[in-house]
Order: structure tokens, then sequence, then C-alpha cells
């Protein structure tokens, strides 16, 4: 699974869960859409809808420190929301 990196389980993405059954993942920068699609219905059982991706570039962040300052770079990241369809849902937590 290169595919979905890590499902994202915040407020928002868990409110959008419950009132348009949509879900967030973390996803490779190189895959499209279809290979989202098929990743979660094969991994979760689920029929998708839709797909939606975003593509965020990484922040340049500083840090101030004793021997000067430090410059870095976080990476760069894609996010898929995944809208699936009536009467599917995916449980994050039942593996825990």
């Amino acid at each position: 699974m290169n595919i979905l990196l890590k499902p994202i389980v915040t407020e928002k993405m868990t409110s959008q869960g419950d009132k348009f059954n949509r879900y967030g993942f973390i996803v490779a920068r190189n895959a499209n859409k279809i290979e989202i699609k098929k990743a979660v219905e094969e991994l979760y059982g689920v029929t998708v809808e839709s797909i939606n991706t975003m593509r965020y570039g990484g922040k340049v962040k500083t840090r101030y420190t004793k021997s000067g300052v430090m410059a870095g770079k976080s990476a760069a990241t894609k996010k898929a929301i995944v809208t699936l369809a009536a009467g599917n849902t995916i449980d994050f937590y039942s593996n825990i």
C-alpha cells in the first residue's frame, strides 16, 4: 500500500464523515485519482463516489538556536478527500 499513507483524523474531517460521508487521506504525491479510488475500495471494501485531491507545498520554517538561525523545510504532501456512496462508512478506530 504505497498509495494511502495515513488517514486524516481531525475534528473537521470527522464532522464531514458524519454529515457528508467524506473521509480524508494523506496519499503519495504521484498517485492519481484512479489509483486512490482503487486503493480505498480494496482496503476498506467500500464504494467510492468521487475524489478531490489537493497538493500542498512544504513550508519554510526557521528556528533560533545558540549557534544561530537554522532554516529548514517541511515535506510537501498530497491530500485526498474521498466521498463514499450512500450506506458505506469507514471506521478508523476498529483496529485499535
